[in-house]
């Protein structure tokens, strides 16, 4: 294996040797040090990601790097596999820790412990969900990240913050027995928990035993459809990100996508065309669970009357219509979802660390309802006096607002920023006229997610709208001190929302190729069990 090749693992060494170091160090007496390793740490990942990125679109469709751990082969070894879509969410992870780390210098990570270190431990765990070719390692790393997401949760402590975390980590071990158990179901059935592998057993499993197969996927799936916040099991989401520090929202905002990555790479891969009775599990479910997933978001963005819940609700809005688009089965409309996969993501991230700010200088009793210093984990005696980093901002009302009316075109989907394109590209696809309704109708999916898509758009505008109002203009306030070390991270979002704008084309083919592979799973299947079967590297791309 050649030396670039091993970056693969990089994004899974890089944070755990940063974070194990870090716990070595006293966190109070090496703070600075400590913050120095952890930005450094984030950094690189960035570089390293963005090389994998160049790895994974190198101009040949379908090849895939395969790190095959201790040499040993697939099935019976551990692999890691990089293609478009997980070389395309290391990046996004990648790029949200970083505006999360940076922001969190001026004071975030001095209000509880280890901070830093359950920080890089929380990217190990995204970078190996996102990396592994297995479902037991794929169990591994998605209890690391949710180990740590417990601690980073629970971060500056407060009532509100302690209780949301609590339920958190209840909602969260009932989903991890659930994934326990659906493995174990699947591994009983097909005798192997490798992902290629499983695509390759499936078509061939006996009618009897394809019940079994099925409760298990479902279990599987329940619990990732949990993570990934679709209704009905998303009632823990709002509250429990509306009270965790800014920081740690931010980056939480990637947290539901790792359910919507693993649901469209399971559901392709496993149920897809080839996979003979049971192709298409799940499909319907996908879609209108996605849809109704967006109408509860929509209502819950009008009825939320802090800016930090709003955005827990934008969550829901975001990953209900990733989840409607993959249910759709159609590569087109699985293009433009993944593209408004990246802007929203890069959005809310954006406007969670917003949210602090803009409250920052609202006057107690100056609207119904204010965000209370308990809720941000700041009424626990501590000196309010000390000392914050970074140099304060001249003109801090007009960044915030700029900042402000930024976020909410992305969320709200409206141009010219990238939300309008994503949901435009997105819509487009799904109201195409297809084959297989009678006459080459267009199909009732893609009315139903129009509608939806429409409706969320209308009722996001309404309430960022009244959100700005409130907060700019009708509430009493003083201008809050904002250091450069704040704002700096919000602006980096933006401006790669702004990129992302300009480069439409570019990276709407990317997401293109990117859907195409994911729905021609056999170039996947060849790569990871080293089967040169002719032509499967062409399906794999096309």
């Amino acid at each position: 294996m050649s030396g670039i090749a091993n970056l693969v693992v990089a994004p899974i060494v890089l944070p755990l040797l940063a974070g194990a170091g870090m716990l070595l160090l006293n966190g109070e007496r090496h703070r600075n040090i400590v913050a120095a390793v952890n930005v450094a740490a984030t950094v690189a990942l960035v570089c390293v990601a963005v090389i994998l990125l160049g790895m994974s679109d190198s101009g040949h469709p379908g090849i895939r790097e395969v790190y095959r751990l201790g040499d040993w082969p697939a099935p019976f070894g551990i692999v890691l596999v990089l293609d478009r879509l997980s070389a395309l969410m290391l990046l996004l992870t990648s790029i949200l820790a970083l505006a999360s780390v940076v922001f969190s210098l001026a004071r975030w990570h001095r209000t509880g412990a280890h901070f830093h270190p359950l920080f890089q431990f929380l990217l190990m765990g995204l970078n190996g969900a996102f990396l592994t070719g297995d479902l037991f390692n794929l169990f591994v790393f998605f209890e690391l990240l949710l180990a740590a997401s417990y601690g980073l949760l629970l971060h500056g402590s407060g009532l509100a913050r302690v209780k949301a975390g609590l339920h958190y980590i209840v909602v969260n071990l009932v989903a991890s027995l659930l994934f326990l158990i659906g493995v174990s179901l699947i591994y009983g059935v097909t005798g192997t928990l490798n992902m290629a592998d499983l695509s390759a057993r499936i078509p061939a499993i006996a009618a009897e035993s394809r019940g079994l197969l099925e409760a298990g996927a479902g279990m599987l799936a329940v619990a990732f459809l949990l993570k990934a916040g679709m209704w009905p099991l998303c009632f823990w989401l709002p509250t429990a990100y509306a009270s965790a520090s800014p920081p740690v929202a931010s980056i939480f905002a990637i947290m539901t996508k790792v359910g919507v990555y693993i649901i469209l790479r399971l559901s392709l891969l496993l149920f897809g065309e080839g996979s003979g009775a049971s192709a298409g599990f799940g499909s319907d479910w996908l879609l209108w669970g996605g849809v109704a997933t967006i109408a509860f978001g929509a209502i819950g963005t009008l009825a939320s009357q802090d800016t930090a819940r709003l955005g827990g609700f934008s969550v829901l809005v975001s990953s209900g219509t990733v989840l409607a688009a993959t249910g759709t089965g159609q590569v087109s409309v699985a293009g433009g979802a993944l593209f408004y996969l990246v802007s929203s993501t890069l959005g809310i991230s954006a406007f969670f660390l917003l949210a602090e700010l803009i409250e920052r200088g609202r006057e107690p009793g100056a609207d119904v309802i204010a965000v209370t210093r308990e809720a941000y984990g700041e009424d626990d005696g501590a000196d309010d006096t000390e000392e914050e980093v970074g140099m304060a901002i001249v003109g801090t009302m007009g960044l915030l607002g700029v900042a402000f009316i930024g976020c909410a075109l992305v969320i709200a989907g409206l141009p010219p920023l990238s939300g309008f394109i994503a949901k435009f590209a997105l819509l487009t696809a799904a109201l195409q006229p297809s084959d297989m309704h009678p006459g080459g109708a267009v199909p009732g999916s893609g009315w139903a997610l129009l509608l939806a898509l429409l409706i969320s758009s209308f009722a996001a505008l309404v309430a960022l709208t009244r959100a700005g109002i409130r907060s700019f203009w009708a509430s009493v306030r003083t201008v809050p001190r904002v250091r450069l070390i704040e704002m700096a991270p919000i602006m980096f979002l933006l401006i790669i929302c702004a990129t992302q704008t300009v480069l439409a084309g570019p990276v709407m083919r990317f997401m293109q190729a990117t859907a195409q592979s994911l729905h021609a799973p056999a170039g996947y299947v060849s790569d990871v069990l080293e089967i040169r079967v002719q032509g499967s590297r062409k399906a794999g791309g096309e």
